[in-house]
């Protein structure tokens, strides 16, 4: 008798690990915009990708990534961050969350420079469905030190969040 259930038992135990495991890494990808305030302050569109690894319904760790392009005088120049922090999200179907994030920052147009960078801030997702949900905003104070001065961006994203 057990032999014969021993299948069952087995696709039972691992659909309830899949169950529990499901809904622990979000993917968010989307447009992001940037007010660079560096002197002179420039307006820069581009990208932004983030993972996150929830370690309970409300609390993750993520890893941003994100690249501004366009400066009207400089067409090749950008500024490229990656970031890393926790962030605490309030489940629902309409979840804003907050977090704090740091890393590094690269400015690149005439001549170069890499500095530390910390992001702060938090936004709005609206679950469309259950693996998926529209990060309607994301703002962003992107603080980072390039050229010896201190700059405090305003970056703001929206896009598309899958659940797995």
């Amino acid at each position: 008798m057990v032999r014969r259930f021993s299948p069952l038992l087995g696709l039972i135990l691992l659909i309830s690990i899949s169950a529990r495991a499901q809904d622990r890494v979000e993917l968010f990808g989307g447009y992001s915009f940037e007010h660079y305030a560096g002197t002179p302050g420039r307006n820069l569109n581009g990208w932004e990708i983030t993972g996150k690894y929830k370690l309970a319904p409300w609390a993750g760790i993520a890893a941003d990534l994100d690249g501004q392009y366009g400066l009207p005088s400089q067409p090749q120049a950008r500024t490229l961050h990656f970031l890393v922090g926790p962030q605490i999200s309030f489940p629902g179907r309409i979840s804003p969350y907050i977090h704090a994030l740091g890393g590094f920052g690269h400015f690149q147009g005439n001549g170069g420079q890499t500095s530390f960078a910390a992001a702060v801030g938090g936004g709005v997702d609206w679950r469309i469905a259950p693996l998926l949900s529209w990060r309607m905003i994301q703002a962003d104070d992107v603080v980072t030190r390039f050229f010896g001065g201190t700059q405090h961006s305003l970056r703001l994203s929206t896009g598309v969040v899958l659940r797995f």
